[in-house]
């Protein structure tokens, strides 16, 4: 008997041809030496008083995310900079509380 599971036949008794490999997700790593760690402070005033230009994005590496948010507030001739920076706030407060802990490399932030 076969088994038409996935779209492919298989004879029964045999293995799937992949099977995909099952990761951890990782809440953060140390540094590694040589690394310049990133202040969580530094990052949550940065959101907080620049987050309509994506400053704090960019401090933490996340130049895309940042990308956007500049680029929403300054092609919207400043209407979207309001909810650029309702973002910014936000992120800023998680950055202060301790919610978001990691930059874009998976490091943790120092106090």
């Amino acid at each position: 008997m076969a088994d038409y599971n996935n779209g492919g036949y298989r004879p029964q008794g045999q293995q799937p041809m992949y099977n995909p490999p099952q990761y951890q997700p990782q809440a953060g790593i140390d540094p590694p030496p040589g690394y310049v760690q990133k202040s969580r402070v530094a990052a949550g005033i940065l959101g907080i008083l620049l987050g309509a230009y994506g400053v704090h994005s960019f401090y933490l590496g996340n130049t895309s995310r940042g990308l956007v948010q500049l680029l929403v507030s300054l092609l919207t001739c400043g209407f979207g900079a309001i909810a650029m920076e309702i973002w910014g706030i936000l992120d800023g407060i998680k950055l202060l509380d301790g919610r978001i802990n990691t930059d874009a490399n998976g490091v943790f932030l120092k106090d």
